[in-house]
């Protein structure tokens, strides 16, 4: 059975979250790229990590470390020249913990105004002391 033309058409959209904050605009680079042209996933990977940490950071107060990737979705390619635009939100603040997601949307370099989501993740970080064991962050 195949999938409709219009099912492997990634949806373009003309605004961004409303609900999530910016933290994170990047442009990769061409040593970013794999031999198709892509761009690597876990170099997307480490950036979604450096943007879902702004927000816990604020919570954390000092050390903290990445303690899980709950999700981690790739929904279209990145491509060289894409202008990527990470937004979070908090999703969970435990005794020690902190979870957000992250979603990433490029604006391609030849259809600047629409975005397309590129990636979701779900990120866990946890506070720690100078030792490097969990201590509590402060609920807000």
């Amino acid at each position: 059975m195949s999938a409709s033309p219009s099912a492997n058409v990634a949806a373009t959209l003309k605004s961004l979250p409303a609900d999530m904050e910016l933290v994170l605009k990047v442009i990769p680079m061409p040593a970013d790229c794999n031999a198709n042209g892509d761009i690597f996933g876990g170099w997307v990977m480490a950036q979604c990590d450096l943007a879902g940490s702004v927000i816990p950071a604020r919570h954390a107060k000092g050390r903290m470390a990445t303690v899980a990737v709950n999700e981690f979705i790739f929904k279209q390619p990145v491509r060289l020249g894409d202008i990527l635009s990470f937004y979070s939100k908090l999703v969970k603040i435990g005794r020690t913990s902190i979870t957000v997601t992250v979603e990433v949307f490029a604006e391609r370099f030849h259809s600047q105004g629409e975005y397309i989501k590129v990636t979701e993740a779900t990120f866990t970080y946890v506070a720690i002391d100078d030792n490097g064991r969990p201590r509590p962050v402060a609920q807000s």
